[in-house]
């Protein structure tokens, strides 16, 4: 197939494009690169069948469609602290850019639309959820996901398969990588002063996976008979890693090699959800693979050989605070954006 991948410049896109190349497809990537386009050249061995197109979704020329198979929409301010920073710019993007995405799409007569949405959603609520679940979301990036779902799923006919998955907490090595997930960042605590950050009061519950199982799960969805993903939604991850924090901290210390401390931080986290992912496995076939305590060590691993560092563009939040604070740094952004 001939796959767009919208954001394929961030921590899952950088996993997930050489993942896509490595099993024969050819893929385009429309991101504004703004942690460096250099990662995905890099993690791609600079395939042939790989293109590159600095732009912005919300403004993007849609003849750039022309030709496409698949859109694997994943371009947005991630995470929730992030989307706070600036809620209306997060609508503007999360939500109505992609949106325009799947509608462009469609009507470039693109086959596949996946969009990558978030088990945020669910925001607080007691029990197991699933699909059928009634979303509680709870930040500006959880609502703008929930908006972007309803609108890019209802376009989906027997000529456009449209599909969304909501990825459990992502964690694990990537060539952009971040250390603002839960897993990441407890490893990396533990390497630099040896205490695990914990934010209070640890009884919140959620559910992750490795970074390299989510790509594994969009391949798997865009390579699937189209009659059983059309229109549908599917949590990505595993019912064995949905995890109390203050469990999953503990997890993440015995697995690496010097014992940490737990470190306790922020006031008490308001989300907390239970997710179930059976409807992938019965419809899909998916399993993941890895487990908190393995990602854990291959990342102390990296860190320990200096192969990986903490830098600030490990810190999304961090990162875009810097651009916008940064004349220069927010100029040259926008002129490659522009000029390219």
């Amino acid at each position: 197939m001939k796959i767009l991948v919208t954001g394929g410049g961030g921590y899952i896109g950088t996993t997930l494009v050489p993942y896509l190349l490595k099993n024969g497809h050819s893929v385009t990537v429309l991101d504004r690169f703004f942690f460096g386009r250099d990662l995905v050249e890099k993690s791609s061995n600079s395939s042939h069948d790989l293109r590159l197109i600095q732009d912005d979704i919300r403004w993007f020329d849609g003849r750039i469609l022309e030709g496409i198979d698949a859109v694997v929409d994943m371009a947005a301010l991630s995470n929730d602290p992030t989307a706070e920073l600036d809620p209306w710019k997060t609508f503007e993007i999360n939500y109505l850019g992609r949106s325009r995405v799947a509608r462009l799409a469609k009507q470039a007569g693109v086959k596949r639309y996946l969009l990558t949405s978030s088990c945020s959603i669910y925001g607080f609520q007691d029990g197991m959820l699933d699909e059928q679940s009634k979303p509680n979301p709870l930040t500006a990036y959880a609502r703008a996901n929930m908006l972007a779902e309803k609108d890019n799923l209802i376009l989906s006919d027997e000529n456009f398969t449209s599909t969304a998955v909501r990825f459990a907490t992502v964690y694990g090595l990537s060539p952009r990588m971040r250390f603002d997930l839960a897993v990441n960042g407890m490893v990396l605590g533990a390497f630099k002063n040896g205490k695990i950050p914990v934010m209070r009061d640890g009884t919140q519950w959620r559910p992750f996976v490795y970074v390299e199982d989510a790509a594994r799960a969009v391949l798997k969805i865009l390579e699937s008979d189209p009659t059983s993903v059309n229109g549908q939604i599917f949590n990505i991850g595993s019912d064995s890693q949905n995890y109390m924090i203050k469990d999953l901290a503990e997890l993440v210390a015995r697995s690496l090699s010097k014992k940490p401390e737990i470190e306790w931080y922020g006031a008490a986290d308001r989300r907390s959800y239970r997710v179930s992912f059976a409807k992938a496995r019965r419809v899909l076939g998916y399993e993941t693979l890895t487990t908190p305590d393995k990602a854990a060590r291959e990342i102390e691993r990296a860190l320990a050989s200096g192969s990986i560092s903490d830098s600030p563009k490990t810190n999304t939040l961090g990162w875009y605070k810097h651009l916008l604070s940064d004349p220069e740094a927010s100029k040259e952004v926008a002129l490659r954006s522009v000029v390219l």
